[in-house]
């Protein structure tokens, strides 16, 4: 059975697991905060979570722990068949990668956990998040998923990625960032309908108190 290293208040843990319960694989959540101990960095190289655990050994690393569930387990597909559409699909999940979370990522310290951030850092946020943003209403379909008309991992990426960058540019800028995309607004809370979903999110809210316990410990 699929082993599923991390913690359920990751993003990128959610990520993949929304996929394994998409698709309809049995699976097993092993808890796993990572960091740099030697028994953590045997499991993942640089001490980061996902990992997903497989009978020949560990694969870290969110996007190709992915594209390695579409090619090797069967259910519902998350990438296209045709080249050029999956080309598609990957480069919407890199973008908002890259451009939405990495950037929102970045003033998580002060948006989320009490922290003062400097007025560069923000600033650099502020300007890449709106980059980021615009790329995506260019790129993206919403018709009426991310890259079409299926669920797909652009929109794994998007669920788990976009919502935080929003609350940050929020918080930080009073900034909405999806006011000039609505069909995203809408898919937002569409998919908050689905019930994997909504499983991932009481998984996340349940597991809240322990990770903040943990982070504060380590202030």
């Amino acid at each position: 059975m699929l082993k599923l290293y991390g913690f359920s208040v990751s993003n990128y843990y959610n990520m993949v697991k929304l996929a394994l319960l998409e698709k309809g694989l049995p699976f097993e959540e092993v808890p796993f905060y990572a960091g740099q101990a030697p028994e953590a960095l045997v499991i993942s190289p640089r001490g980061k979570v996902p990992v997903l655990g497989v009978e020949q050994g560990f694969i870290n690393e969110t996007s190709v722990i992915l594209e390695y569930i579409e090619q090797s387990q069967k259910g519902t597909p998350l990438l296209p068949s045709d080249p050029f559409e999956r080309a598609q699909v990957l480069a919407l999940a890199k973008e908002i990668e890259l451009y939405i979370e990495l950037p929102g990522r970045a003033c998580y310290p002060q948006a989320f956990f009490g922290m003062t951030l400097p007025d560069a850092i923000k600033e650099k946020t502020k300007t890449e998040l709106l980059l980021g943003i615009a790329s995506l209403g260019r790129h993206g379909k919403f018709s009426p998923y991310v890259a079409g008309d299926s669920l797909s991992v652009a929109d794994l990426y998007f669920l788990y990625s976009v919502p935080l960058a929003c609350a940050v540019a929020k918080k930080l800028f009073d900034i909405d960032l999806l006011a000039e995309l609505p069909a995203a607004k809408a898919l937002l809370e569409r998919l908050e309908q689905n019930p994997n979903v909504q499983r991932i999110a009481a998984d996340k809210e349940a597991a809240m108190p322990a990770f903040m316990a943990m982070v504060a410990s380590k202030k």
